[in-house]
C-alpha cells in the first residue's frame, strides 16, 4: 500500500523546522509539489535549506514568506501560488507559536499574538484554501477528495497545561474550527482534520529533552517511552492527504505515544 500524491500541490506553513520540516518532507516523498512556508528573513535560509534536501531527493516545490496572521499576506501567498502552478490541493495549517506566562502575568499582547498566529493563521489559510477548493472542483486525476485541509494541532486541545493559557487555548479553538469546516463543506467532498502530536523533538521544546534529566522526567508522561520525531507526525500528514484517508474527516488524531492515557496516574494517581 503505497501513498501517493502526485500531481497535487501542497502548501505546508512554518515549514522551515520542526514539524513544519518533516511534514513538507513526507508529502515531497509522496508526490507532492510542496509550498514550505515560513514567517521572516530570519528563517529564510532554514526554508532554503528545507527545499535543497527535498529537491535532492528528486521532489519539487518552492519557498513562500508569509506571516499567517496577516491576512494581505495570506491572500497574496494563495493567489501567487495559484498563479504558479494552477492550483492548490492541500493545506496544512503548521504554523504556531508559545508566548508563555502563568496567567495573572500574561500580557494582551502575548495572548493576541499567540492567537494571531495559531488559530487566526488557521482561519486565514483555509479561508483561501477552501476557496480554491470550491473554484476548481473535484478533478479525480489528483484525488477523490476536491481538497485536503490539515490543522496541526495539539494533545493540549484536550490536556490542560497550566503557565500556557494562551496556547492551550488556541488548539481547543483548532478543534471546533476544523470539526466546524468539515461539517460545513463534507458535501463539496473537502476533507478537514487535526493532527494533535504530544512531546515532538524539535527546537521549540528543547528544554523538555536537551539533557538526561529533562528527557527522564518527560519518559514519566509518555508509555511509549520515546520522544516523537517530526517525520512521525510527518508520515500521518501525508495519509491523512492521501486518497487512503478518503472516508477521515471532521477528527483529531493524536500522535502521542499514548501521553492522552496521563501516565502519571498509571498507578492510580
Amino acid at each position: 500500500m503505497e501513498v501517493l500524491l502526485r500531481n497535487q500541490v501542497a502548501i505546508v506553513t512554518g515549514a522551515s523546522s520542526g514539524i513544519g520540516t518533516g511534514i513538507a518532507k513526507s508529502l515531497a516523498s509522496a508526490g507532492a509539489t510542496v509550498i514550505i512556508n515560513h514567517s521572516s528573513e530570519k528563517s529564510k535560509d532554514e526554508a532554503q535549506k528545507v527545499l535543497g534536501e527535498i529537491q535532492k531527493n528528486g521532489g519539487n516545490g518552492m519557498v513562500y514568506q508569509c506571516d499567517v496572521s496577516k491576512e494581505d499576506q495570506v491572500v497574496k501567498m494563495f493567489s501567487d501560488v495559484i498563479s504558479e502552478y494552477g492550483t492548490v490541493d492541500i493545506l496544512v495549517n503548521n504554523a504556531g507559536i508559545q508566548k508563555d506566562a502563568k496567567f495573572i502575568d500574561m500580557t494582551l499582547e502575548e495572548w493576541d499574538t499567540v492567537m494571531g498566529v495559531n488559530l487566526r493563521g488557521h482561519f486565514l489559510c483555509s479561508r483561501e484554501a477552501v476557496k480554491e477548493f470550491l473554484r476548481r472542483g473535484i478533478d479525480t486525476t489528483r484525488s477523490v477528495a476536491c481538497g485536503k485541509i490539515i490543522h496541526i494541532s495539539s494533545v493540549h486541545e484536550i490536556i490542560p497545561w497550566a503557565g500556557h493559557a494562551n496556547y492551550a487555548a488556541s488548539k481547543g479553538a483548532i478543534k471546533m474550527l476544523m470539526q466546524t469546516l468539515a461539517q460545513e463543506h463534507g458535501a463539496d467532498k473537502i476533507r478537514v482534520n487535526s493532527i494533535c502530536p504530544g512531546a515532538i523533538q524539535t527546537p521549540i521544546n528543547k528544554d523538555a529533552w536537551e539533557t538526561p534529566e529533562a528527557m527522564n522526567d518527560l519518559m514519566k508522561l509518555i508509555p511509549y517511552n520515546r520522544i516523537g520525531q517530526p517525520e512521525d507526525v510527518g508520515n500521518l500528514a501525508a495519509f491523512l492527504a492521501s486518497d487512503l484517508a478518503d472516508y477521515i474527516s471532521g477528527t483529531s488524531i493524536f500522535i502521542d505515544g499514548g501521553m492522552t492515557s496521563l501516565e502519571s496516574f498509571s498507578n492510580g494517581g
